[in-house]
């Protein structure tokens, strides 16, 4: 049995940056409003007539990835993407990257879990490349949510907080079972499922069909809706447990960390569980004041700049968590 390790990494962010003061034009909010709940100062939104797409922002990071690991696209065995907002009902975004990427005939897997998105599809792939099927996966997380939030006043208590972009992992075979993804452990409780979702349209309760028919301008059904402190609460208590879980399957300990990269959900939520896993500043990295939740593409783009800083050397323990919509939540612990 072989491991994996993550052999390149790049992301991806519109340039069009939105800043809190830009949103207070046309929201009833305030710069303070919204750094004292969130942390947020600013995010990327695609402008329309850009050229960008959930699945354009995912090739352009994953180019990058792609040179970073020193292969060829001809090298790539699978593709795992990762997304809420595909540019498609469907197909999902997958095999639009293998055709502009100009892969071979590669199989291609969307994967739905939102928040936790990147991380589920790095387990995903690992199990791939540990039984020895595939020796070179890339994995995306890519989101455009800005044409899809109710940007009035009504909807400021989701809309502030979302950005778009991309990120992107080659995650390739691994000799030395020391290193590379050491464990991955996913999560799921569905009885909330309502609690952090966009329920129309779907065929569960409202279709497109239904929204014309009704015409109601007071229509919330097709917006993001969040219970934000049920989901809060949650998330702290989730994150705490499944980061333990990884390091106790490993027989490592909270000092063994050498960096965590937390799901940009909130700076609040990030920095709850590094008070108390007593981890410090150096020791957490956080970009969501510049960036907003990108949702699947917050890891990687994370874990990228990270990377890119020097924050994260080889032989380092790095821990990914993730909490979201489902619920669903997981880790990964990572030798680099």
């Amino acid at each position: 049995m072989y491991h994996s390790k993550i052999s390149g990494l790049g992301f991806y962010v519109p340039e069009n940056v939105v800043t809190n003061d830009d949103l207070s034009k046309i929201i009833d909010t305030n710069d303070e409003w919204i750094q004292e709940r969130t942390g947020i100062k600013e995010r990327r939104h695609v402008q329309k007539g850009d050229g960008n797409t959930t699945t354009s922002m995912g090739v352009k990071a994953a180019k990058i990835a792609i040179e970073r690991s020193g292969l060829s696209n001809d090298e790539i065995d699978f593709v795992v993407f990762a997304t809420l907002s595909p540019d498609y009902y469907f197909p999902g975004p997958g095999v639009l990257v293998q055709k502009e990427l100009g892969l071979r005939t590669v199989g291609a897997l969307d994967i739905r879990n939102q928040c936790s998105g990147f991380v589920y599809a790095l387990s995903i792939a690992d199990q791939y490349i540990k039984t020895g099927m595939y020796k070179n996966i890339l994995i995306i997380g890519s989101e455009l949510h800005s044409f899809g939030l109710d940007m009035t006043t009504r909807g400021r208590g989701v809309s502030v907080i979302f950005g778009d972009g991309a990120g992107a992992a080659v995650i390739s075979r691994e000799e030395d079972t020391t290193k590379g993804i050491l464990s991955t452990h996913l999560h799921s409780e569905g009885q909330h499922a309502e609690e952090l979702a966009v329920i129309a349209p779907g065929m569960g309760k409202r279709w497109v069909t239904d929204i014309i028919k009704d015409n109601d301008p007071n229509d919330e059904s097709f917006f993001p809706y969040m219970n934000g402190q049920f989901v809060f609460k949650n998330a702290v208590v989730r994150f705490s447990e499944v980061i333990h879980e990884g390091l106790q399957a490993n027989n490592l300990n909270v000092s063994d960390i050498n960096m965590l990269i937390p799901h940009q959900a909130n700076l609040r939520i990030s920095q709850f569980i590094q008070q108390k896993f007593k981890l410090a500043d150096e020791q957490v990295y956080n970009n969501i004041q510049n960036y907003g939740n990108t949702t699947a593409a917050s890891i990687p783009i994370a874990l990228t700049e990270a990377w890119e800083q020097g924050k994260i050397k080889s032989g380092d323990l790095v821990v990914l968590a993730a909490f979201g919509s489902g619920f669903t939540w997981g880790s990964a612990i990572i030798r680099w």
